[in-house]
């Protein structure tokens, strides 16, 4: 599959990877991969989150995603869904946090690096990948570039998606300014 890659696209993989070594992760998860994105520069991916205002936001973007991982990786969904059961996630994290610590519940992403050292790539990073590629199948593309890893982010469900949504990134909107941009 890699074979298919852009120039970009392997930049982005290679920046997922560098933001996991920097965080001392041993794993390559999907916020690594969307703070890739956010690198780029003078790509497709990059015109379109610099078109969605996505660029302009990223330190608030960061923020959201700190928020979420102490949060235990629940989504807003998640929180809300909880509320409506009587159940304040908010003030377990506060519990928890004022007993262990701060970040207590953001658990660390789990898997093993390679034995070289390297971050290996979570089941979910894999799946952003699998479905860059069938997103640049379903329109008879041949290479799977920055633009699909993009997409195949925000389509996705979980917490990165949802952050990336809730900054302007949606699936439709990303479509929509590169299907523009193309024109």
């Amino acid at each position: 599959m890699f074979e298919r890659f852009t120039v970009h696209a392997r930049g982005v993989v290679t920046g997922a990877v560098e933001h996991a070594s920097r965080a001392g992760s041993p794993v390559v998860t999907e916020e690594h991969l969307l703070l890739a994105l956010l690198d780029r520069e003078g790509t497709k991916a990059a015109f379109a989150l610099a078109s969605l205002g996505v660029t302009d936001r990223r330190a608030e973007l960061i923020e959201a995603l700190a928020a979420a991982r102490r949060r235990g990786g629940l989504s807003k969904a998640d929180t809300a869904a909880l509320s409506e059961l009587g159940i304040s996630v908010e003030e377990i994290v506060a519990r928890v946090e004022q007993t262990h610590g701060p970040g207590a519940l953001a658990d660390a992403p789990r898997g093993k690096a390679w034995p070289s050292g390297r971050p290996s790539f979570t089941k979910e990073s894999k799946k952003v990948l699998e479905r860059a590629l069938r997103i640049a199948l379903a329109r008879k593309q041949k290479h799977i570039g920055d633009e699909h890893l993009l997409l195949a982010v925000a389509a996705g469900v979980g917490v990165v998606g949802e952050v990336l949504a809730e900054f302007g990134g949606t699936y439709g909107g990303v479509e929509g300014v590169l299907s523009l941009r193309a024109a």
